[in-house]
């Protein structure tokens, strides 16, 4: 029997590469990045991978495989201040990457994932729970995921296909470094997720029977400041 096949986008570091290394336990994985060099230095480190290369924020959308068990939508950018202070071409920036690309791949995957009845994870944020101050844009981007994850989930629950929803606190990645350089933070690893906790999130999402979907999980470090 071949082994299942999951697509993971950004997949060349930070949440997108630990759970690409975690699927690869059990599935064939698709690495999906922008960097050819990057892509496959993360596909060599895998038992049985592929590259995925494209620029998905710019519609650059690869060929898709016959067949795709899981979709998981991990690539993300967090860009802007506040509402006053940034200009409509980074809102149309982030909102291609974080919402436009994830619904184009969706919908060009869907019939591979109906025939599998496979299963789309969205790596969101709680940022798409509560926004403050300086975060509009990208919590914005991540509230229109989370409404497209809901909607599609119930779109596609007659044709099998199961959709979740993951919400991580904030996870040490480079992306959580430039956020906290942008507010003036201190870097400290004992207040964050690691990688790896999101990827087990993950985990434990495509592990569950097909009978039940795990819609909505939200996970946030334990220690708070």
């Amino acid at each position: 029997m071949t082994a299942p096949v999951a697509l993971v986008t950004g997949a060349t570091r930070g949440i997108g590469r630990a759970i690409a290394a975690d699927l690869g336990r059990t599935h064939h994985v698709l690495v999906g990045g922008r960097s050819t060099d990057a892509v496959a230095a993360v596909v060599a480190s895998l038992p049985d991978a592929s590259p995925f290369v494209g620029d998905l924020g710019a519609g650059d959308l690869p060929p898709l495989p016959d067949r795709l068990d899981v979709l998981v939508h991990s690539a993300g950018v967090e860009q802007g201040t506040r509402v006053a202070d940034t200009p409509r071409s980074t809102w149309e920036a982030v909102f291609a990457t974080n919402v436009f690309a994830v619904a184009d791949l969706t919908r060009a995957a869907l019939p591979a994932l109906r025939a599998a009845r496979g299963l789309v994870v969205t790596i969101n944020s709680g940022s798409g729970f509560v926004s403050g101050p300086g975060g509009g844009i990208y919590g914005a981007s991540k509230f229109a995921l989370r409404a497209f994850t809901d909607a599609l989930r119930e779109e596609e629950r007659s044709n099998g296909v199961r959709v979740s929803s993951v919400h991580p606190g904030r996870t040490d990645s480079d992306m959580q470094r430039q956020l906290t350089d942008k507010l003036g933070e201190d870097y400290d690893t004992a207040y964050y997720l690691d990688p790896q906790d999101v990827a087990d999130a993950v985990r434990t999402v495509v592990d569950l029977p097909e009978r039940g979907t795990i819609e909505t999980l939200s996970i946030r470090p334990t220690r708070r400041r």
